[in-house]
This record gives structure tokens, sequence and C-alpha cells, in this order.
């Protein structure tokens, strides 16, 4: 079977496409970069792939509001397009700054009728954090997550608080199985400790930790010092993703 291919989606900003596509090559999938502004002029060209990416980084230099830019230009000019990508059963992720744009455009949760259904907020520290945190998955639902039980990944960012929209949505999310990976040990004060949430389908998931920046043993910060496992904790969900189609 042919190896699927993965659209990923980059704007002024962006500073992790080439180690996001890296890491899906290494899962065996075909990559594909694309300026957002070329997608907007050509929406139909997300049909070819059966994966759509949007990585970290600091898209529009986080004007605004972490990934605010991006999210507008998805909502106002990609929206049809995307829903058809989604409605084919095809997967869409979300990177630290892409986690932020897939909840800010819409694409992850939708919207409230009053508002949007949640947001990625300051962190509580009100300080940018560079860590690596320990994860645990707590839903069977998120097609990213397939057996992996925990992993063990670096953040990077400072608008990463999860927050829903009140109390009633959080409670929705959890019951529903979406808020499908969290924090051990709470880096941001994200609500639930969530640190990747999916949408319902379990399709289009968003993660604020960088699992392409721990997909080799070499990754590890302790690498020379204890033992560490033959592929880095990251690179089992780009495989994941990728073995969802074959």
């Amino acid at each position: 079977m042919a190896a699927p291919r993965v659209l990923i989606l980059r704007a002024p900003g962006t500073n992790c496409d080439l180690e996001t596509a890296f890491a899906f090559e290494q899962a065996g999938a075909v990559t594909q970069a694309l300026h957002i502004n070329r997608l907007c002029e050509d929406p139909s060209s997300i049909t070819n792939s059966q994966i759509l990416c949007l990585p970290g980084g600091f898209s529009y230099g986080d004007d605004i509001a972490a990934g605010r830019i991006l999210a507008n230009q998805i909502r106002h000019h990609l929206q049809d397009a995307l829903q058809v990508f989604k409605e084919a059963g095809k997967l869409i992720l979300g990177i630290c700054n892409g986690f932020q744009v897939l909840v800010k455009s819409g694409l992850l949760l939708g919207d409230a009728p009053e508002a949007p259904k949640a947001t990625l907020a300051w962190n509580d520290s009100g300080q940018f954090q560079d860590r690596w945190v320990h994860l645990q998955t707590t839903s069977d639902k998120c097609v990213f997550l397939r057996d992996i039980p925990s992993m063990y990944l670096p953040i990077a960012h400072a608008e990463g608080k999860f927050m829903a929209c009140n109390a009633d949505t959080l409670a929705q999310l959890e019951s529903a199985g979406q808020l499908a990976l969290k924090y051990t040990d709470n880096p941001n004060g994200a609500q639930g400790n969530a640190a990747g949430v999916c949408d319902a389908t379990g399709r289009v998931f968003g993660l604020m930790p960088h699992p392409e920046r721990n997909i080799d043993p070499t990754h590890h910060p302790q690498w020379t010092r204890q033992q560490t496992a033959a592929q880095g904790d990251g690179l089992k969900l780009f495989q994941n993703a990728v073995n969802y189609f074959q």
C-alpha cells in the first residue's frame, strides 16, 4: 500500500516544520510543506493528502494571541475545505502552536453558541516554559495515542494552559474521553491537567508537548546517563498516524 501523504502547513513564524516532517518520514509517510497562502489560493490541494499537520512555532509572531491570526485565516478561508477533509475520515494533528490554532479556529472542538468551547491561555507562571514533562494517556479514543500509555516529551510555550469555556464543557470533554493526554505534573495550570485534546471522532488531535523532539534515543536529556528505549517516546505517535492508513 502506498505511504500516506502528510501536508505540513506552515506560516510566517512556524519553526518546527522540518522536524515534524522528519518525524513523519521516519514513521513511513511522504511529506509536503505548504505555506498557508498557497493553500488559501487553492484549498482543493489538500485533497491529495491523508494527514494534515500544523506544527509548532510562533505563527505570525503570536501577535494578538498565540495562533490567533493563523486560526482566523483558517476559519475565514479554509473552513469548508477542512470540514470536507475531516468528514472523509482523514487525520489532523496540531502540535503546540498548531494546537492553539486548532482550538481557536474551531477545527478541534467547534464553537459553543456564545463563545469558543475552549482556549489556550497564559501559563499560571506568567512566563514561557521550556522543560520536559511526564505525560499519561487517559483515553482510548484518540487515534494518535493508541498503545501509548505514557510519554516523556519537552514543552516550550507561554500560552499552554487549556481552559474550557465553562465547567459543564470541561466535564463533557472529560466524560467523552476527549482530554486524552494529561500531565502527571501540571506545568501550566491546565484544567483537568490537559496536555492534549481530541475531537469526538478521535481523528483530530492537538497537544502542547512536542513529540517530534523526542523520536530518537539521543533526544532524551539523560541519554548518556541512563538506559533509554530503542526509539524516542514521540515516534510512536507519528507511527500511529501512518499505520491508521495502512
